[in-house]
């Protein structure tokens, strides 16, 4: 079987550090601005704390990439292009970008520099890849998550670079993050400003026995005492429609592969992306620790299910659209 790399989330250099201690193979992390899709207080890397990570993981035998997988700012690109130019002079070991301006940049002006293309470019056939690919040179794609293993196995068989799936972690069900629902609310997209339902809009309101979570004036779901709350974002409200109360979009639930391991790995996936740079250390390190368990046994011809109920959202996990049975 053909070995997977396991590529965890950092958003901050403790987080980096636990990842790697707990057999990352990659790390990846962004900026503190709005050049990454996880642009909140208190996370994310200055320049001198990448180059800090850079050396503990190169020490470790672990592998560092840099998200800048916003949409620049038309007229407004230079803290891209700057976050692009550090990537290239600190020897990340890759960068992840969406942006086709961007893309084009980082290929014309670093040639040497490796390039992923983001979930955000919603790459999600052989023939939009190869594009990249002959553009841009591109190395690897993270395929969206609609995608299932016989439509992975397909587009494997017909290009020629590496594939990255999501494994573990929250569903974003709005095009792979490109989503504008809760800009309509909050005034920040994660589009370009790199936030969906940002902290500051999110309130917790006790109503008698219930809690309400409320984005910016708008409630978005109400939890009775015996239901897990989940955060709160318009994708994963609860609404009343016809009569009926029920997840529109998408209910609070986690994404887990560990069950269908061999299955990727024999559709030719290259790496698997644990979702959660807004995450704990300790939710980290539970989760890489279990991956790299599972991950190690499906290696050996062995199938090893781990549940992690308690890190999921709403206490659930699922295998998404990977086996789905629709057409």
């Amino acid at each position: 079987m053909k070995k997977l790399e396991l590529v965890c989330p950092a958003g901050t250099p403790a987080a980096l550090r636990v990842a790697v201690d707990s057999g990352a193979d990659a790390v990846y992390m962004g900026f503190r601005d709005e050049t990454n899709a996880r642009n909140f207080p208190g996370l994310n890397f200055s320049v001198a704390e990448l180059e800090e990570a850079l050396a503990y993981a190169h020490q470790r035998k672990a592998k560092v990439l840099l998200a800048v997988n916003t949409y620049a700012t038309a007229g407004h690109n230079e803290p891209w292009i700057k976050a692009i130019d550090n990537a290239a002079k600190l020897n990340v070991d890759a960068i992840i970008l969406a942006d086709i301006g961007l893309l084009d940049y980082a290929h014309s002006n670093h040639p040497n520099l490796r390039l992923h293309l983001s979930v955000q470019a919603s790459a999600s056939n052989a023939a939009a890849i190869n594009y990249y690919v002959k553009e841009f040179g591109i190395r690897r794609v993270v395929l969206p998550r609609v995608l299932s293993v016989s439509e992975i196995r397909s587009i494997n068989q017909k290009i020629a670079i590496e594939t990255e799936v999501f494994a573990f972690g929250g569903m974003c069900p709005m095009a792979e993050g490109r989503c504008s629902l809760s800009s309509y609310i909050t005034g920040k997209s994660p589009n370009m400003n790199g936030v969906c339902s940002p902290a500051s809009h999110v309130s917790y309101i006790k109503q008698g026995q219930d809690l309400k979570t409320n984005l910016a004036d708008f409630t978005i779901n109400k939890f009775r005492p015996h239901e897990q709350a989940g955060y709160p974002t318009l994708c994963k409200g609860r609404f009343q429609t016809g009569g009926e109360l029920g997840y529109l979009f998408e209910e609070p639930t986690s994404l887990n592969v560990t069950r269908i391991l061999p299955e990727l790995i024999e559709a030719g996936v290259s790496a698997l992306k644990i979702e959660g740079r807004q995450r704990s250390k300790a939710y980290v390190r539970e989760v890489v620790q279990n991956f790299r368990t599972a991950i190690d046994a499906a290696e050996r011809g062995e199938r090893l299910v781990i549940e992690m109920d308690n890190l999921s959202e709403g206490g659930q996990n699922t295998t998404g659209a990977y086996n789905k049975k629709w057409t």
